[in-house]
């Protein structure tokens, strides 16, 4: 799963990339700033969705802060389901609570642990893929219940009190007009007629021909 680590910090950057990739996490990028995130996440929205599963923010950067990338990624409606985490020295923690409201899921603080980062890292990667199984179990559903009601379109069904005539069968259509029942009923279903004579019509019908 993918990675994306923003921070200015080139050492920062060697440090997370190092903590991660021997952990066996092979699929990492970097930005040094906000706009260079924006760039690699594909903000517009014209591109198909990034491969980033997770993105580790650092909180002061310059330009653009940190908390405020994080609420215009999550502004955005195909990045919103994308974990941030963000990392902040301690003298910073009181940053977190805006963070938070901007979308950020987790903080790690400076000087990072590898046993921190690892832990959760993992913890919003396995939220990330959830999240990605849930949204594939709804669209699998959504398919199928656009094809049920397609389907569902296509079938006719015959409801409601029609009259036929007691005697010869046929059955008067809404503008008062007689119809053989085969007619009527492949006018109002899918219905097709393979025509034949059962046997007790071939006795009626064809008295010398049957046998007993």
């Amino acid at each position: 799963m993918g990675i994306l680590i923003v921070d200015d910090s080139p050492d920062q950057q060697v440090l997370l990339r190092a903590i991660l990739g021997k952990a066996g996490h092979t699929d990492l990028q970097s930005a040094d700033s906000a706009q260079a995130a924006f760039l690699l996440l594909n903000m517009d929205g014209q591109a198909p969705p990034p491969q980033i599963d997770l993105v580790l923010m650092d909180v002061l950067m310059p330009e653009l802060d940190g908390v405020e990338a994080c609420r215009q990624i999550k502004s955005r409606p195909h990045l919103r389901d994308i974990p941030i985490i963000m990392v902040t020295a301690k003298s910073d923690l009181s940053n977190l609570q805006e963070a938070f409201a901007a979308g950020a899921i987790d903080f790690i603080t400076k000087p990072v642990t590898s046993v921190e980062l690892l832990a959760r890292a993992a913890s919003a990667l396995a939220l990330k893929k959830e999240m990605d199984c849930r949204k594939a179990r709804e669209e699998e559903l959504r398919r199928s219940n656009d094809a049920l009601q397609k389907a569902m379109g296509e079938v006719k069904v015959l409801r409601g009190l029609i009259p036929i005539c007691a005697s010869c069968k046929k059955i008067r259509n809404d503008g008062g007009f007689w119809q053989q029942l085969e007619e009527y009923i492949g006018e109002h279903s899918e219905a097709e007629f393979s025509h034949g004579i059962c046997q007790p019509c071939v006795k009626k019908l064809y008295p010398g021909v049957y046998q007993e």
